[in-house]
């Protein structure tokens, strides 16, 4: 099973931001076995936040389940990947 993680990034360093995705996928791997990360850590300084938006909804395509990060409902990409789940019929996981 192929895993999408959305998260807030804003104001964080990379390496919080790789230190949540470690733990939400023990979390995900404790929970529902084996499953794969997909890899929507992207690091692109020509891109734009729309670029970084459109690469992560292209993974979110190949993905068969997708969990959120705390306090996503803040950050206004990771309730635009939510709802794209909602519509779209991609399986939110809690972790």
């Amino acid at each position: 099973m192929k895993i999408f993680i959305s998260q807030p990034m804003r104001g964080r360093s990379d390496e919080e931001i790789q230190t949540e995705r470690e733990k939400m996928m023990i979390a995900v791997k404790t929970r529902y076995g084996d499953v794969e990360e997909l890899d929507t850590f992207f690091d692109n300084p020509e891109w734009g936040p729309l670029m970084y938006l459109s690469k992560s909804i292209e993974a979110l395509d190949k993905a068969d389940a997708a969990v959120f990060a705390p306090g996503w409902e803040n950050a206004r990409g990771c309730k635009i990947e939510h709802q794209c789940c909602v519509d779209y019929g991609v399986p939110v996981l809690s972790d």
